[in-house]
């Protein structure tokens, strides 16, 4: 692998997002947002080098746009601390902003985006080190399944062993959220200035856990340019719990986002459940078993038998590898917990 630093690298500052998509699609080019986990990589070679294309200058990819239901649409340049410290997010999204304003320090929240944290690169100590070959820098094997694994996947969905490391991505799955992406059209012959084609895409669909060659699905050119969630429900109730090794500056070993809408305003029983958690497989994963069960709990009440039982089950969903058996019980008492406290928050 090559190593290099930001600063030896050409780099671009377009005006809109037709010229970032060209200049991207092109010549090996990388996005940089707020590029505190690109510079990481460049400088380890977990990304080969190329041009850079800096996105600050972009018009529209930046700040919360709010409709009249409360439905927001969310620039991919908007820093992690802006999420975690708008209050209205907070009161209609309070998923979201929470896990916001749980990751990583005050200082990478004041630069991280949106957009980079969701397509950031999974923190396996193997891709981050030049002495290693895997298959997300050309080689052919995954060193991590033979080797050191500690905080490696608990749901094994391919070849490669890194959770992904979003803690974003999990809570805008919860909140049945969307991506929207530019489509690049080539710098090349044929090329023209128009805007590029956009798609929009759920937010499991930005992701392949079979694929071990990278972290999204985004082919060279795309760009990220917003998130889209609906609107809420009257009487959500929302939490974020994560366990780490540590509270502060650490990627979670398990985190669970939870939704749910009840009856009556809030203090009625739940008529439906979005549960996801993320730090355990290659994607951010939904328990559809456990969002079933959850239907009928009680806000104020201990859970059922039925939401024991699922949480039992999880066991059933893990194929752990030989040092990540711990996250069985884990990943069982961090659901069990967002659940509690979703449970006994007051509703929105």
């Amino acid at each position: 692998m090559t190593t290099v630093r930001q600063s030896e690298l050409t780099t671009s500052r377009p005006t809109s997002v037709a010229e970032a998509s060209r200049e991207l699609a092109g010549g090996g080019a990388r996005p940089r947002a707020g590029g505190t986990d690109l510079a990481a990589c460049l400088e380890v070679g977990a990304l080969a080098p190329g041009p850079l294309v800096d996105l600050l200058d972009v018009p529209g990819l930046r700040g919360c746009h709010w409709a009249g239901d409360g439905a927001v649409r969310i620039g991919a340049m908007t820093t992690v601390a802006e999420l975690g410290t708008d209050p209205r997010l907070a009161g209609l999204h309070p998923g979201l902003a929470a896990a916001a304003r749980a990751l990583a320090t005050p200082q990478i929240r004041g630069t991280a985006t949106v957009g980079g944290n969701l397509l950031q690169r999974n923190r396996c100590s193997y891709l981050r080190n030049p002495a290693f070959d895997c298959f997300q820098t050309g080689g052919g094997t995954c060193p991590a399944r033979s080797g050191d694994h500690l905080r490696g996947v608990v749901v094994d969905q391919g070849p490669c062993v890194a959770p992904h490391p979003s803690s974003l991505a999990v809570a805008l799955l919860a909140y049945d959220a969307t991506v929207h992406v530019a489509r690049g059209r080539g710098s090349g012959p044929g090329s023209d200035a128009r805007s590029p084609e956009t798609a929009e895409l759920g937010v499991a669909e930005l992701y392949d856990g079979t694929d071990p060659t990278g972290d999204h699905v985004l082919a060279p050119g795309d760009l990220l340019t917003a998130v889209a969630l609906p609107a809420p429900v009257p009487g959500e109730r929302a939490a974020h719990l994560r366990a780490a090794g540590r509270s502060r500056a650490e990627w979670p070993l398990v985190e669970a986002v939870i939704r749910l809408e009840c009856a009556d305003g809030g203090t009625g029983p739940v008529v439906r459940a979005a549960v996801a958690v993320g730090g355990v497989a290659r994607t951010p994963l939904r328990l559809p078993g456990v969002e079933a069960a959850l239907v009928g709990a009680v806000p104020g009440e201990e859970a059922g038998a039925a939401v024991v039982g699922a949480l039992e089950g999880l066991a059933e969903l893990c194929s752990p590898l030989p040092a990540t058996g711990y996250k069985v019980p884990l990943l069982q008492s961090t659901v069990r917990g967002v659940i509690e406290q979703a449970l006994a928050a007051p509703n929105r």
